[in-house]
């Protein structure tokens, strides 16, 4: 397992970071460390990009066009 030691956190963060962890009845360092492994999860912008670069692109009709039909088809009751 890493080890990783942050310096130069803001007071003022430290004591926000802090309560958070007390909220969630964690040590400081397991709530950083459980939001480290969260933030880890996520796909970078890039990533995103990658995931969806080979989708198909959506066909149909365009939304504008389907929800002014629908609200047209609602006045006409």
């Amino acid at each position: 397992m890493g080890v990783i030691q942050i310096r130069g956190v803001s007071d003022s963060a430290h004591r926000r970071l802090k309560a958070r962890a007390a909220l969630a009845g964690q040590s400081l360092s397991e709530y950083l460390r459980l939001e480290l492994e969260r933030h880890a999860r996520l796909p970078t912008i890039e990533e995103m990009v990658a995931l969806v670069a080979d989708d198909e692109p959506v066909g149909g009709e365009p939304s504008s066009r389907a929800i002014r039909a629908e609200r047209t088809t609602r006045e006409r009751g």
